[in-house]
């Protein structure tokens, strides 16, 4: 099972797509539980998130610190910090699900996964569209933040969690370096 953690700031609008992307995710009985990590946002943000059934959490901390007092709050063996507007594909589960097994499997694993991004290499074949990513991603695209992380929590805190500051999603996937992240075989994108 696994918990979600949406860093919020003023995201009334881009959270509802993020939260309606995480319900099959609920009914398929892998998804614990969303926190929402929010910044002290003034809109309703925080409206959304109760009415959802979130955890909502305030704290004027930098975001690496939010982070990761949500996480340190949560109970699961895998971490998903995701950032709202973030809108996993559907397929997001059985994608999810694979990755956590193959890691769990493999003993002291220390390997994270994150969405693939989104962009014109989807028009292509499937498969072709996979290696441009791949490519991209090994040549320094590097992956990004709005990409998730898909986290066992034991390997999460031998890391220390996120570093403080705001910077902190970056800076701890810099920190995991690429070749101890995977690229999910579904995609998110970003909320219209």
């Amino acid at each position: 099972m696994l918990s979600v953690i949406i860093a919020t700031h003023e995201s009334e609008r881009t959270l509802v797509p993020t939260l309606a992307a995480l319900v099959p995710g609920v009914v398929a009985g892998v998804l614990a539980e969303v926190v929402v990590a929010d910044a002290g946002s003034r809109d309703s943000t925080a409206e959304v998130a109760e009415y959802a059934g979130c955890r909502f959490l305030v704290s004027a901390e930098p975001l690496g610190a939010r982070l990761k007092a949500a996480a340190a709050t949560t109970k699961t063996p895998w971490l998903m910090f995701l950032r709202a507007g973030c809108v996993p594909e559907p397929g997001w589960i059985g994608a999810a699900e694979h990755f956590m097994q193959a890691t769990d499997l493999a003993e002291g694993a220390k390997r994270a996964a994150v969405f693939r991004p989104p962009g014109v290499a989807d028009l292509l074949h499937p498969g072709l569209a996979e290696i441009v990513k791949l490519m991209r991603v090994a040549f320094g695209g590097g992956v990004k933040p709005e990409q998730g992380l898909l986290i066992a929590r034991r390997f999460y805190e031998k890391l220390e969690g996120h570093p403080t500051g705001e910077d902190a999603e970056a800076a701890l996937l810099r920190r995991l370096g690429r070749r101890r992240i995977a690229m999910l075989s579904t995609g998110a994108g970003a909320a219209r």
